[in-house]
């Protein structure tokens, strides 16, 4: 048994069973990938996958039960390998981040920032994506660090812990009659049309959860996964912008106006994950703690001390 083996076999799983596609993944050939597959379940003495000729369908039952050890393998492996590198390299390095727009956007730069000022040898990454890329690049281990409101508590394999709260704004042109000076209401803004996220991004859900229980259609216009975009479409006119609070800038964004709605929508929770079992350096936990002063070495590895379920007391 080795790691090209159980490499090949979870790439397998990763790229829908397609052999050629792991062979590029894995820089080799696929009768390669073929044989370290067949390899290795002549040594365990059972067929991890279904065959149709020479093609893989899916997994066999055992080999559902075999992939997510192999992983744990590969993960432990990876884990050995970092701390290594931690006694080796203490402030060299690379530290991979994926996130949503928002929080790559308006959460994340005060972060980076300082974190680059301590350690200057340490080569960032940063990844965008949805709520669910995000999990999916902290899961495949592409990711060390993964920030968004969305979808990073769902996963047992993730330890997800909260950052920060924050609201919603409603954003228009200077000339606007939600600028009367009048409460604004969720039935007032039932009356024009809306501009604001796609489903599953930057806390969409608790804006249609809102409108629903009061009974209100919401006339949607355009939604897109980003505030910049969603205030470009508001400067033209084109409808009622709703977006995070932290996107809205006076300075910035001089040709709009925000009212706040904190009081219309529930209050959204930015959370930070990484994945359970893996092994930090010591400078991740230094970013972690600067993007959320809450989140202290002690405390992240308290969490990550938890079982999938349990509940995470900070």
């Amino acid at each position: 048994m080795n790691f090209q083996q159980l490499r090949s076999v979870r790439e397998a799983v990763r790229c829908g069973f397609n052999l050629t596609e792991v062979a590029k993944v894995l820089h080799t050939s696929q009768p390669g990938v073929s044989r370290q597959i067949r390899e290795l379940e002549e040594e365990l003495g059972v067929d991890l996958f279904v065959r149709a000729g020479k093609r893989l369908t899916s997994l066999t039952e055992v080999g559902t039960l075999i992939v997510p050890i192999v992983e744990n393998m590969l993960n432990d492996a990876d884990n050995l390998r970092r701390a290594g590198e931690e006694f080796t390299k203490q402030a060299n390095g690379r530290l991979s981040i994926a996130a949503t727009h928002s929080q790559a956007r308006y959460a994340l730069p005060g972060a980076v920032r300082d974190f680059r000022q301590r350690y200057p040898n340490v080569t960032l990454n940063l990844h965008q994506g949805s709520p669910e890329q995000v999990a999916e690049m902290l899961i495949s281990g592409e990711a060390d660090i993964g920030i968004a409101t969305e979808a990073l508590n769902k996963f047992d394999n993730l330890v997800a812990l909260p950052c920060y709260r924050w609201t919603h704004s409603v954003i228009v042109p200077p000339d606007h009659p939600l600028l009367d000076g009048q409460p604004l209401t969720l039935e007032r803004l039932a009356s024009f049309p809306i501009i604001t996220y796609n489903a599953g991004y930057t806390g969409r859900m608790h804006i249609d959860e809102a409108f629903e229980a009061a009974g209100l259609s919401l006339d949607l216009v355009l939604t897109a996964m980003d505030a910049d975009v969603i205030k470009t479409y508001v400067e033209l006119g084109l409808g009622v912008g709703i977006v995070a609070s932290i996107a809205f800038d006076e300075e910035r964004d001089r040709s709009l106006r925000a009212i706040d709605a904190g009081h219309l929508f529930s209050i959204n929770l930015t959370k930070l994950a990484v994945r359970r079992g893996s092994f930090l350096r010591s400078y991740v936990y230094d970013f972690i703690e600067t993007f959320a002063s809450t989140l202290t070495h002690d405390v992240v590895q308290k969490a990550m001390a938890t079982r999938p379920g349990e509940r995470i007391e900070l």
